[in-house]
């Protein structure tokens, strides 16, 4: 389906107003709500592409931006060294719990929407396969697509690189998707194993997919991008999305 103009609202947070980017099907009805994660480099060209390709499937998509308390609104940063060092400088000087409540705060606008049916959902490539995982630890939080989620074996996101995200694994009640670059050097085999290990241990209800692939291989620009593999993860996102969401 066609999706409406973009829309660009500021969400109060905690730690001060975050500027989140909202797309949306165009036609008439009401449609279940995903908390889109962007990689470290924020709302980049790929990240609106994906979003919107997620949004003309029946979706209400919110992108917030994830460094909102440290750079200016509207930030993109670039696919370059520079861009690289700022985005995982931040990544650990931000603080955990700051991420959880930027992620409550999109979570309740969603649900709060005239649009939204309620059924609520995540997905996020990267760190944002991370902060994905951790907005499953919501309780209202049906289905999350964590794509090669960055620091979830490592413990390490955030201030004090101490996070306890899989150690909370067992608080998780909705669906978990997530899914794997064979060739990603920040997800190696072992860290693949520590993470489905832990989950079913924890009992938690997931799917996993692994692909011949790299780091970032959905991201479309850049020679690690994979156009078929990317087309048939985003379509198995998206039969996970509608099962696991349909009022």
């Amino acid at each position: 389906m066609t999706i409406r103009e973009p829309e660009i609202i500021e969400l109060s947070t905690p730690s001060g107003p975050m500027r989140t980017l909202v797309l949306r099907p165009a036609a008439a009805g009401r449609f279940p709500g995903l908390l889109f994660h962007s990689e470290i480099f924020q709302l980049t060209a790929p990240i609106c592409r994906t979003a919107a390709v997620l949004a003309g499937h029946g979706f209400i998509v919110a992108l917030p931006e994830i460094y909102h308390e440290y750079l200016p609104a509207g930030t993109v940063l670039g696919y370059d060294q520079a861009g690289s060092d700022t985005g995982n400088r931040l990544k650990i000087e931000k603080p955990v719990a700051a991420y959880d409540a930027d992620n409550r705060a999109v979570l309740d606008y969603l649900k709060g929407h005239a649009a939204c049916s309620g059924r609520l959902g995540s997905f996020g490539p990267c760190i944002g396969g991370h902060l994905t995982y951790r907005a499953a630890l919501q309780p209202d939080v049906a289905a999350a697509a964590c794509f090669y989620p960055t620091d979830l074996h490592k413990r390490s996101l955030g201030a004090g690189m101490n996070d306890d995200s899989l150690a909370r694994a067992a608080e998780i009640t909705g669906e978990l998707m997530l899914v794997f670059g064979r060739q990603d050097p920040h997800v190696p085999a072992e860290g693949r194993a520590c993470i489905y290990q832990t989950l079913t241990a924890a009992g938690v209800s997931f799917t996993w997919h692994e692909f011949n692939a790299a780091h970032a291989f959905l991201r479309d620009e850049g020679l690690r991008y994979d156009a078929e593999l990317a087309r048939q993860a985003l379509g198995l996102t998206v039969d996970f999305f509608r099962r696991c969401l349909a009022a």
